[in-house]
């Protein structure tokens, strides 16, 4: 009796190991079209990124500008001082450090103004190739694309790149 009960078990087991194995192999039978994309190539040659590159140039420039105003005025104070008798010098000393507190802080916001806008672009640039990137594989039905920076070979038949960068410069 027992003997009955311990092979009936047995066959159940086994068949339920063979169907849940056909299914396994049924999930992983699948296959997925898949794509990489150089996404620093893309960032590098997309024509918004270079826009906005020259954009954060030109405010760089004149803010360094205004920076050299600022420091030429400083200059000239300096200049005055020296032939300034002792009272004087102090005074003109006192102007010289204000000066120099707003030069600091000048530097100190435009340093940062600048990298805010530096990452706010990034990352607008970013979200732009990622739907760009979105849209193509969803109409060409791929099911996977990834950064070739998180590959270590891909073959040149599954490159994307340079479609991605049609698109995003059209």
């Amino acid at each position: 009796m027992f003997r009955r009960i311990f092979l009936a078990a047995a066959l159940i087991f086994a068949v339920a190991g063979t169907s849940s194995s056909v299914y396994v192999k049924d999930a992983f039978a699948k296959e997925y079209k898949i794509g990489y994309v150089d996404l620093a190539r893309v960032f590098d040659e997309y024509k918004k990124t270079k826009e906005s590159e020259k954009a954060l140039e030109d405010k760089a420039k004149a803010k360094e500008k205004e920076r050299q105003t600022m420091l030429d005025e400083m200059k000239k104070l300096k200049d005055e001082q020296a032939i300034l008798s002792e009272k004087a010098k102090a005074e003109k000393q006192g102007i010289i450090e204000n000066k120099i507190k707003a030069l600091q802080d000048f530097e100190r916001k435009t340093r940062d103004d600048l990298v805010k806008e530096r990452n706010d672009m990034l990352s607008t640039i970013l979200k732009q190739i990622e739907g760009v990137v979105n849209v193509y594989a969803t109409e060409t039905g791929y099911d996977i694309i990834l950064n070739s920076r998180t590959i270590l070979f891909g073959a040149e038949q599954y490159d994307v790149t340079n479609e991605i960068l049609r698109r995003l410069n059209k």
